[in-house]
C-alpha cells in the first residue's frame, strides 16, 4: 500500500494528525483483506464492513475513510459500495427515535419487535429485510395517513438548505426561482462531467447530461398553478436508458438504500416507504419558502412506475 500517497490524500482532507495512523492502518487492513477474497469488489467491500460491525468499529469515520481509499486507488466500485454503507445509515435510527417521540414507547417496541435498529454500516443487499416489516407494522398500526406524514419529513440528517432561501430571496417569482434551480444543477453536473467526478454513484457523460436537459420536471420542477411537479434523477442513468427489462430498469433508477436492493431481488417493500423519498423534494422547498410544504408521490418504482415522480403544493400565499 502507498501509505505516504494515502496519508497526502488524508491530509488534503483535513483529517487529524492523531487520527492518521489509525486511517492508514484500517486501509491497509483493508487492502490485505482484499487480496485474500476476491479482489476490490463491492461484495468485498460489504464483507469487510460486517467485520467492522461485528468488532464495534463500524463508525461513520471508518467507513469514510475507506471510501476515500477507494477514491485513491481510483476503483470506482470500492468507493461506490462503501459510499452506500454510508448512504442513509441514519435511516433506521431516527425512524426508531421519531417513532418514540410521536408516538411512545411502547408503539416503538412494537413496531421494532424481533427487528430492532440494524447496525450501521449494514451491506446494501440486507438492508430492505431489515426496514420492510417495520414499515409495514407502522402502516398497520398508524393507518396510511399518519405514516405517510411521519415518513414524509424524511428518516435523513437533511441540511437546513439555507442557501435555498437566499437563492428565492433574489429571484422575483417562484417561476424565477424553478428556472435558477434547474441552470444551478446543470451547472453542477457539467462541473462533474468536466472534472470527471461521479455524481453520487454515476459518471456524468454527454447522454446523462442530454438527458437532464431533456425533462424539464428533473432539477427544477414544472409548476402547474400552485404545485411545482419534480422527477427524480435515475441512480444510474446511462444503465437505466439502456436497459429493457422492466425489474432492471426500476432497480437503476432506485437511489434508497433501504429498498434498492429489494426491486432487483423482487422483495417485497411497501411503497409508503417512498414518502422518505418525498422528503427531499420537501425540504428544499421548506427551506427556500421558510414555511411547510406538503409533497405527494405520484410515481415509485417501488409501486411499479418506472421513475420516482413528486406533486409540492406550494402555500396559497406564494406566487
Amino acid at each position: 500500500m502507498d501509505q505516504q500517497g494515502f496519508r497526502v490524500l488524508l491530509e488534503g482532507r483535513k483529517v487529524p494528525a492523531e487520527k492518521m495512523d489509525s486511517a492508514l492502518a484500517l486501509a491497509e487492513r483493508f487492502e490485505m483483506f482484499a487480496t485474500q477474497q476476491d479482489g476490490f469488489s463491492a461484495e468485498t467491500a460489504w464483507a469487510f464492513s460486517k467485520v467492522l460491525i461485528a468488532e464495534g468499529q463500524n463508525s461513520e469515520e471508518n467507513f469514510i475513510t475507506l471510501a476515500r481509499y477507494g477514491l485513491f486507488i481510483k476503483n470506482n466500485t470500492v468507493y461506490i459500495a462503501f459510499l452506500e454503507v454510508l448512504d442513509g445509515g441514519e435511516a433506521q435510527e431516527n425512524l426508531y427515535k421519531q417513532v418514540a417521540e410521536k408516538y411512545g414507547e411502547a408503539l416503538r417496541d412494537e413496531v421494532f419487535a424481533g427487528i430492532g435498529v440494524a447496525p450501521y454500516g449494514l451491506p446494501t443487499p440486507e438492508k430492505p429485510r431489515t426496514m420492510q416489516p417495520v414499515v409495514e407494522r407502522l402502516e398497520k398500526v398508524l393507518g396510511p395517513e399518519a405514516c405517510r406524514a411521519l415518513l414524509a419529513d424524511s428518516l435523513r440528517d437533511l441540511p437546513d438548505y439555507a442557501w435555498e432561501r437566499e437563492i428565492y430571496q433574489s429571484c422575483a417569482s417562484v417561476d424565477e426561482y424553478i428556472v435558477k434551480k434547474k441552470q444551478k444543477f446543470m451547472e453542477q453536473m457539467e462541473t462533474y462531467q468536466r472534472e470527471g467526478r461521479l455524481f453520487f454513484a454515476q459518471e456524468v457523460t454527454d447522454e446523462v447530461l442530454e438527458y437532464i436537459r431533456s425533462e424539464p420536471e428533473m432539477g427544477g420542477g414544472v409548476r402547474v398553478g400552485n404545485i411545482v411537479y419534480e422527477t427524480k434523477i435515475p441512480f444510474l442513468t446511462r444503465e437505466y436508458l439502456a436497459e429493457s427489462d422492466p425489474t432492471l430498469k426500476r432497480y437503476y433508477y432506485c437511489h434508497c438504500p433501504w429498498a434498492r436492493a429489494a426491486v432487483k431481488s423482487g422483495e417485497k417493500v411497501a411503497p409508503i416507504f417512498c414518502n422518505c423519498s418525498a422528503g427531499f423534494h420537501k425540504k428544499p422547498w421548506e427551506g427556500a419558502l421558510g414555511q411547510k410544504v406538503q409533497v405527494d408521490v405520484l410515481e415509485s418504482v417501488l409501486k411499479g412506475d418506472n421513475r420516482c415522480r413528486f406533486a409540492i403544493h406550494l402555500p396559497e400565499d406564494v406566487k
